[in-house]
């Protein structure tokens, strides 16, 4: 049974229970959205009506949710006259008819049946339940846009990995990405740039062509609900205060008029670290809360994540205004001005019944005692954070950014970063060892990210992401023991049938033996970083 992620326990008895044409579903009380899901995917793969059934009848697929298991645990129990799937919540008999899925075969993860397909189910006992709460995957759609369709595709991918959190990356200097009817012009003017760097910023190439898009108000709400089907929360990005220069373009006030001619301003069509940041003013705060309060509308996820990562502060200290403000809130710096800026949108936000995350440089300054951290620059910032008292999502650049190159070869596709192999993924340990018992629980989870500015499709996300993403999954979700002991040569073992699974769902990952012909970028430079990475 090649399941990934690796559940907690399995029993295998001989045997097998076939799906006849009679096959059904017992939909108990709670377990309705998993029905409709199974009727959905799993009747378009085998051909099976999937009719309602009653618990006494043979060739049964039970769906219950039971008191005494945690939330998303579940107990799968395939028996010789039907299957039972009991979970602690909805989420747990969700997760428990992903794993019948996946030992159903690959086909059933296909859209139409083959002719001639048989369907059975080995006899077993399966006790499962995940390690973090937060297994996350953030996808990048500011740097090149991917439309709605790709973007609820990759929500069954983390639907099938059991991963339950999608940090939705909405906004960036390069585009904003999300309708705010207060304020059009962020996507008139906002969505769009004049063309597209092509490779590493210091690429000489360029597509001379208009990029860009975005996601209507109803779009997100078909997004949020389609994610909430399969028990994943969907946390959006609003970049602040730097990374806003798509935002400046659209409404140049936001930016600091009294330091650079704003209105010259147009969507920025390269990668890096840009020195346009948003003006510190009441302006700009009212603003911001203009474009909140319709994204609270949208999004009914516990926490908002706010960016506040690369803020440069040369503009802050060349602007009288913003010196001025300094001066009046009777702050140290320009680093205790941001702390004032993020933590004003903290206060806002606790007052609305929601929750400020943002990426660790949010630290810098002082950050208010509701809100948690995105640890990227390593684990320092995670570590600081936990032991404050801060929750805390790990997802280190330098072992889980998975737009880092996955191999030294030459023929690897613009390649960024440290090499960050198959093996090295699956050795990542989310909680740092330096942390007591009591600082760890502040370790919501963890979360691999999914940054576009070399990646100009889904296939080229899909090249980044597989099979490391399913290295990852398991990471989250599973028990595994310590990173050195951990069974990467069986992993590898179950992978093998996993690309199955993958090749069903149209997954254009990296096959193990290098990139394929058409998966190669010849003469496009990334910026490739040599040795191992820095492990702090």
């Amino acid at each position: 049974m090649d399941l990934i992620p690796l559940p907690h326990r399995m029993e295998r008895a001989g045997g097998f229970f076939e799906l006849g044409d009679g096959f059904g579903i017992e939909a108990g009380p709670g377990t309705e959205g998993t029905a409709r899901w199974l009727r959905a995917t799993l009747g378009a793969a085998t051909g099976l009506a999937l009719p309602p059934k009653k618990g006494d009848e043979y060739d049964v697929l039970h769906l219950s949710v039971r008191p005494g298991l945690d939330a998303e645990e579940y107990r799968l129990v395939v028996a010789p006259h039907g299957v039972h799937v009991q979970g602690g919540s909805s989420a747990g008999v969700f997760w428990g008819a992903q794993t019948m899925l996946q030992l159903l075969g690959p086909d059933a993860f296909r859209r139409a049946p083959l002719p001639g397909r048989t369907w059975r189910l080995p006899l077993t006992e399966i006790r499962d339940s995940p390690r973090f709460r937060w297994r996350g995957v953030m996808l990048d759609v500011a740097r090149h846009f991917m439309p709605k369709d790709g973007v609820l595709r990759y929500l069954d991918l983390l639907a099938a990995h059991k991963l339950n959190v999608f940090h939705f990356h909405l906004t960036d200097d390069q585009g904003w990405r999300v309708e705010i009817r207060k304020y059009p012009r962020l996507t008139e003017v906002g969505s769009w740039r004049a063309r597209t760097k092509f490779g590493h910023r210091a690429s000489p190439l360029w597509e001379e062509k208009p990029h860009g898009g975005h996601y209507t108000q109803d779009d997100i709400r078909e997004i949020v609900a389609y994610a909430a089907e399969r028990h994943i929360t969907v946390v959006p990005e609003i970049d602040v205060p730097g990374h806003s220069q798509a935002a400046i373009a659209a409404y140049p006030e936001l930016g600091n008029t009294d330091v650079v001619d704003t209105t010259a301003l147009s969507v920025w069509d390269t990668w890096g670290i840009n020195p346009n940041v948003l003006a510190p003013t009441d302006n700009t705060l009212r603003f911001y809360e203009g474009v909140f309060e319709e994204v609270l509308e949208l999004f009914p996820s516990e926490f908002i994540h706010v960016g506040g990562d690369e803020c440069p502060k040369d503009q802050w200290r060349q602007s009288p205004t913003a010196q001025e403000r300094i001066r009046e809130l009777g702050l140290k710096d320009e680093d205790e001005l941001q702390a004032w800026f993020i933590g004003h949108f903290d206060s806002w936000l606790t007052a609305r019944g929601r929750r400020l995350i943002g990426w660790d440089e949010i630290l810098e300054g002082g950050l208010a005692k509701g809100a948690a951290v995105s640890s990227w620059r390593g684990y320092a910032g995670g570590v600081a954070a936990a032991r404050a008292g801060h929750d805390v999502v790990m997802c280190p650049e330098q072992q889980v950014y998975l737009d880092h190159r996955q191999d030294a070869g030459a023929d690897e596709p613009v390649p960024i970063g440290f090499v960050r192999t198959l093996e090295d993924v699956y050795r990542f340990e989310p909680v740092p060892a330096e942390l007591t018992p009591d600082e760890a629980r502040h370790v919501l989870g963890t979360q691999a990210n999914l940054w576009t500015e070399v990646m100009e499709d889904r296939a080229r996300v899909d090249y980044q992401a597989f099979p490391r993403l399913a290295a990852f999954a398991e990471v989250a979700w599973s028990g595994l023991p310590a990173p050195a002991e951990r069974d990467f040569a069986g992993f590898e073992r179950r992978l093998a049938a996993h690309y199955g699974r993958l090749d069903a769902m149209g997954v254009a990952y990296r096959p193990p033996t290098g990139p394929r012909p058409w998966q190669r970028r010849p003469g496009v430079p990334g910026r490739p970083i040599d040795g191992p990475p820095p492990n702090r």
